[in-house]
């Protein structure tokens, strides 16, 4: 082998089991193994020199072998800050067997000493610095730090992800990326401390340059636009979708997209009809609470001087169906905040609700005025492996209010909206308010043949496979039949979301009794910075 060729590894972190997020229950009854598959790894392979040979681990949906860490020369990892534990596994896991690994993505960017050991650590986005990494390693180094100039880097030059590493059966969906950023500041978000409050768009011919290379590999179905907030540059995506438009139309709309948007979405008439004729079906919003006074002092005034149940109907109105995220352990809340949340989700029709426990994440507004306050708790970068997101690991500081009320608060939110009467009942208003007239209520869709499939995998699942699930399933079924059946879909996804969520809802009830338990008795104590040795 010439010093100029590579064998390079690529390992996807697990993320912790515990989480909101896995969805492991609805992806066996789709037949897959796991939401998404890693698209920051197979972006960066795009970006490695072509005679470097490359192969992808993921570790939520395969085994890594140590036959697979001896064919490197060099391991590519890293993640966010729930994959924390399995990063740090693979690095002593690689180190031990002699091959170099290099550290990447979110986690290390906003805590790069915690990676420290780490042969080498790439700080920032790939784009600015993976060419000197590239020419290091060529030397010979075998060690390195490389930081990338924050938010500049160009992502007019990103390549194609290389999604041919994927084995598309294994997800319920294929990520891609038009822009990076977000004009707003909310303070307990670390994606404009990472990516900047200047939207970085593609150009429109490189986002539809990666459909198509999806399209050609024969991947159909759901496209997930993982931008933090797809409407940040309304100016660039409105010029986007109309060409998005007429390209799923030539091909029938092979793809159903979903996207994470700012509440603001539902003010633009034009931008929401785009979206809809665009085939988005779905979009997460960060509504976070309904007081203004803690919308206004975490600085998501975006959310304010509105109606939020009605701006999520208009959202609903353009047939796309909202989830959001809420959040308790805010210092502005004066009271008992469940009945206002679990009123706001009950009036708006939010089935999927993901509702958390405040968490200081490294290098935001919110850790950085928590540690000048005395109040950020010791190694509140860290994430314990036994716990999942901030559904059960949240409140990593001193809270204003009794740390047990917070929690009874938080407990009350869980055990409401995930019992099976309040779900389902929320489907059924989403059924109403859907107006399936533009192309996801289309038959005549080229992904068709995958969606009946799909339907057929999924009614087996729920009525034969898992008979407790036959009678709620069927029930909805014929409500969605006689009321609104192009809204088929939609009901049929979030009701295997309720596969996963209501045990998983469960599981956090049983958490937090535990953590409300340990704090009344005194078994919960402030963690203290341990003395150096």
């Amino acid at each position: 082998m010439t010093t100029d060729q590579c064998n390079v590894l690529l390992i996807q972190p697990r993320f912790t089991v515990g989480s909101f997020w896995n969805y492991q229950d609805t992806c066996k009854i789709v037949g897959a193994k796991y939401p998404a598959p890693p698209l920051g790894l197979i972006t960066v392979a795009a970006m490695l020199p072509a005679n470097w040979t490359i192969r992808l681990v993921d570790w939520n949906t395969q085994a890594l072998e140590d036959a697979d860490i001896d064919w490197a020369d060099l391991i590519l990892t890293g993640g966010m800050l729930p994959q924390q534990p399995s990063t740090l596994e693979i690095i002593d896991r690689c180190q031990a067997r002699g091959i170099p690994v290099a550290i990447g993505g979110p986690d290390v960017t906003t805590s790069p000493d915690l990676y420290e050991h780490a042969d080498f650590r790439v700080i920032g986005e790939a784009e600015g610095i993976i060419g000197d990494f590239i020419d290091a390693w060529r030397r010979g180094d075998r060690s390195g730090l490389f930081t990338a100039e924050k938010f500049k880097a160009d992502v007019t030059t990103t390549p194609i992800p290389r999604f041919d590493l994927l084995n598309f059966k294994d997800y319920t969906q294929i990520c891609v990326q038009f822009s990076r950023g977000c004009p707003f500041t909310c303070e307990f978000c670390d994606i404009i401390e990472i990516y900047g409050r200047v939207p970085r768009a593609k150009t429109n011919d490189q986002m539809l340059a990666e459909l198509q290379a999806l399209y050609e590999l024969g991947y159909r179905g759901n496209v997930d636009f993982v931008d933090d907030n797809l409407i940040g540059n309304k100016r660039a995506v409105k010029a986007f979708l109309p060409e998005l438009i007429r390209w799923q139309k030539e091909r029938h709309y092979p793809f159903q997209l979903s996207t994470e948007a700012s509440l603001n979405l539902a003010d633009d008439p034009v931008l929401l009809n785009l979206m809809r004729d665009t085939g988005f079906f779905t979009v997460f919003i960060g509504i976070e609470s309904p007081d203004p006074d803690v919308l206004v002092a975490t600085r998501k005034k975006q959310n304010t001087r509105r109606d939020i149940a009605a701006s999520v109907n208009k959202i609903y109105e353009a047939g796309i169906f909202v989830l959001a995220g809420f959040i308790v352990g805010f210092d502005e809340e004066k009271a008992s905040v469940a009945e206002p949340i679990c009123d706001l989700i009950e009036e708006a029709a939010i089935p999927v609700a993901m509702a958390g426990l405040l968490f200081a994440l490294p290098d935001t507004q919110l850790t950085r005025r928590l540690e000048r306050e005395g109040r950020l708790h010791p190694g509140h970068d860290h994430s314990d492996g036994d716990l999942g997101d901030q559904c059960t690991s949240g409140l990593n500081f001193d809270t204003l209010r009794p740390r047990a009320e917070i929690l009874a608060d938080y407990r009350r939110i869980v055990d409401h909206i995930y019992r099976p009467e309040n779900y389902l009942a929320r489907v059924r208003k989403v059924v109403d308010r859907l107006d399936m007239s533009g192309p996801n209520g289309d038959l005549t869709r080229a992904r068709l043949k995958k969606d009946i499939a799909e339907f057929f995998r999924i009614t087996w699942a729920l009525t034969v496979r898992r008979p407790e699930h036959r009678r709620a399933y069927l029930s909805l079924l014929g409500y969605c039949i006689r009321n609104n059946p192009r809204a088929l879909n939609a009901a049929l996804i979030l009701y295997a979301l309720f596969v996963h969520l209501g045990p998983f809802s469960r599981y956090v009830v049983g958490e937090i009794d535990r953590q409300i338990e340990a704090v009344e008795t005194g078994e919960w104590q402030r963690p203290v910075l341990e003395a150096a040795q």
